[in-house]
């Protein structure tokens, strides 16, 4: 769905990507993790057109990414952004969602329909007519993700989206995340500094300075937990405590999610 070859981008002096290879498969749920200044917002900008590359290429959905093609393209990639706040155009959670559709100049009967799909979709009944103040920074997000949806995106880019909401808003948004991940319908690529909510990928890609320093699945990548702390990385709870059970014979597998800690230590 995505092939990034050779990237290369700088601002002003400073070299962000120097040929940074990468790609994403369709239907696949990617997280991109690193400490601020590490790539991953800038990645998320270029891969929209947002930023332009000094040199290298970027394939989304068999176009190579360029003047020319960034129309096509940006109808195929809904990016959500960290503040919900910057964010929302509409007046009210329906006028938000139907943004996108009318500028694709979508028939009012599919609007109105598509609108009422997402407002329950993402658990938002009720607060069709409300305005953006008077909604949680939780609610917000899941307006905004259900603006991306609805205009049938087939790439879900969530660029730091929980990193301003409280741990009940965060917790929201991976839920409704990892619901959508499930069914396969699109790419999702979420970048996040928080490892926690990384673990429920299929798989995970470690940047350090515009570099790709480790990828694989989340048992793989948490293999070294040392290596993720000197880039600035906190391993989840469910990893420190498991190895270390593990290394005592005490449960029978290392564990990344909460969930899976809870199921060894009952057995």
């Amino acid at each position: 769905m995505i092939e990034i070859k050779n990237l290369k981008f700088n601002y002003d002096e400073t070299t962000v990507f120097n040929g940074l290879n990468l790609a994403f498969k369709a239907g696949e749920f990617v997280a991109i993790l690193g400490h601020n200044g590490s790539g991953k917002s800038t990645l998320s900008k270029l891969l929209v057109g947002l930023e332009t590359p000094d040199d290298g290429e970027i394939w989304i959905a068999g176009m190579k990414l360029s003047d020319t093609t960034i129309d096509e393209i940006r109808k195929k990639v809904s990016i959500v952004f960290q503040n919900p706040d910057n964010q929302f155009v509409g007046a009210t959670v329906a006028d938000d969602i139907a943004f996108g559709l009318e500028n694709r100049q979508v028939p009012r009967e599919e609007m109105v329909a598509l609108v009422k799909r997402y407002v329950k979709q993402m658990g938002l009944v009720g607060l069709e007519h409300s305005a953006p103040h008077d909604l949680s920074g939780g609610q917000k997000q899941r307006t905004a993700i259900a603006g991306a949806l609805a205009v049938g995106a087939e790439i879900l880019i969530l660029d730091e989206a929980t990193s301003m909401l409280d741990p009940v808003g965060r917790a929201d948004i991976m839920r409704l995340v990892r619901e959508l991940a499930k069914d396969k319908k699109r790419t999702i690529i979420m970048i996040t500094h928080h490892l926690d909510e990384a673990v429920y990928a299929d798989r995970l890609v470690v940047l350090n300075d515009g570099e790709m320093i480790k990828e694989g699945t989340p048992l793989c990548v948490f293999d070294d937990i040392t290596e993720l702390e000197a880039v600035g990385l906190d391993v989840p709870f469910a990893v420190k405590a498991s190895k270390l059970l593990y290394e005592q014979s005490l449960i029978k597998k290392i564990c990344v999610t909460n969930e899976e800690l809870i199921s060894a230590l009952c057995i």
